[in-house]
């Protein structure tokens, strides 16, 4: 049961991450003067699908917790490490970001990590 905790905290954490990077792409460049960028800021964050990635994120928080209630944290947390899989690819699915040779070297290196890592 641990692990699908820290599984719904890995997806929870990717779809917040793209819904961020999707309200970021339509909000447009981030202002130069500070007082501008607080208001900019600000209005991000009261932005519907800005608040749910937020949400998102506050319950993948949560669901970390039950899941470091049920497993060692050595054993759950180099799971979270498939976010960064996970999120390029979502990356490179969504918002056609380029997977180049280096990405994908860097993806696989971390995702032969996780398995060594989840051996015991």
């Amino acid at each position: 049961m641990g692990y699908f905790f820290v599984a719904l905290t890995v997806l929870l954490t990717v779809f917040g991450q793209l819904l961020i990077k999707w309200q970021v792409n339509l909000a447009g460049t981030l202002p130069t003067n500070w007082h501008d960028k607080a208001f900019f800021l600000a209005g991000m964050v009261f932005r519907p699908w800005m608040v749910i990635a937020l949400c998102a994120g506050f319950a993948g928080t949560l669901c970390w917790m039950v899941a470091l209630t049920k497993l060692p944290l050595s054993q759950a947390y180099p799971f979270t490490a498939i976010t960064f899989v996970l999120v390029s690819l979502g990356g490179a699915w969504v918002f056609a970001e380029p997977l180049t040779l280096g990405r994908i070297a860097g993806v696989l290196v971390i995702a032969v990590g996780i398995i060594l890592a989840a051996v015991e």
